[in-house]
């Protein structure tokens, strides 16, 4: 099986750790290559991500362990790519 190859995931985490630290404990998840970190909203408490994880063969459920060791939950898994080559999404007149 070829595995996950990219992940879009929206996340609700507190204001600590900051999110350089987020970013970097993230890429060091097994076969994890990068992580983009986008700040969606920011109230009083807590910090809106986009978080998007690429790698070969990523492991879900490490990146959602190490999410939730960091204090934060996954709200959605907005993108999903599969398989053996990265897919990039098609824009159609319905969108």
């Amino acid at each position: 099986m070829a595995g996950l190859k990219r992940l879009v995931l929206d996340v609700l985490k507190p204001h600590e750790p900051d999110n350089v630290y987020f970013a970097l404990r993230l890429s060091e998840v097994k076969n994890v290559d990068g992580v983009n970190v986008s700040l969606a909203e920011i109230d009083q408490n807590t910090e809106t991500l986009k978080i998007t994880v690429v790698g070969n063969s990523m492991d879900f459920n490490a990146i959602k362990q190490a999410i939730e060791d960091l204090g934060a939950v996954i709200h959605s898994v907005d993108e999903i790519v599969a398989g053996k080559v990265l897919v990039e999404s098609v824009k159609t007149e319905q969108d």
